[in-house]
């Protein structure tokens, strides 16, 4: 059977969690535990190690999906789970400008580890305070716009909205491989 492994990142809240529950055909696995930092302020719970979901294509292929914690203090799980994959979601929060930096550096971490095909899902594009898509890619360190992954609004929490996600990073992922 082939596998692909889609590692999903991002920082705390993006719906990495979320997006893996909306998709996976299998009880999620998690890890989640009680949030006791500043995580606590967004979110009562967190993931502390990783988050795992499968989509099983027919008898041969399956998707794999690994959920990364979003603190830098278990950056090692980053490291883990990035080296085994084929390819990423970056997920960001458009309506927090004050994690972008923090974003740029959770792909900057990805892309030291291993060149992979990836696509940035922008979530909670719906709130008043929400960036737009260029600003975003601008404030996440993609100037160019032809060489800059491809940038997708994401509703984690609807199942059509994550498996178009998914599908968009398949197309790309077999554009990168072609080039």
């Amino acid at each position: 059977m082939e596998i692909m492994r889609l590692v999903v990142t991002g920082p705390v809240g993006a719906g990495k969690s979320t997006f893996i529950r909306s998709v996976s055909e299998i009880e999620v696995v998690d890890t989640d535990r009680q949030a006791t930092d500043e995580t606590a302020e967004l979110k009562p719970r967190t993931t502390v190690a990783f988050d795992f979901g499968r989509l099983q294509f027919g008898p041969e292929m399956a998707l794999h999906l690994y959920g990364t914690p979003g603190q830098s203090r278990f950056d090692f799980m980053w490291d883990i789970l990035i080296k085994q994959a084929h390819a990423y979601v970056l997920l960001v929060a458009a309506h927090r400008p004050a994690e972008f930096r923090y974003a740029r550096r959770i792909a900057s971490f990805m892309n030291q580890r291993q060149k992979l095909p990836m696509v940035v899902g922008l979530t909670h594009t719906d709130c008043p305070d929400a960036w737009h898509s260029e600003n975003i890619a601008i404030a996440l360190g993609y100037i160019d716009p032809k060489t800059r992954p491809p940038f997708i609004t994401v509703n984690a929490n609807e199942q059509s909205s994550v498996a178009q996600a998914i599908v968009t990073l398949i197309q790309h992922s077999m554009q990168v491989c072609l080039v």
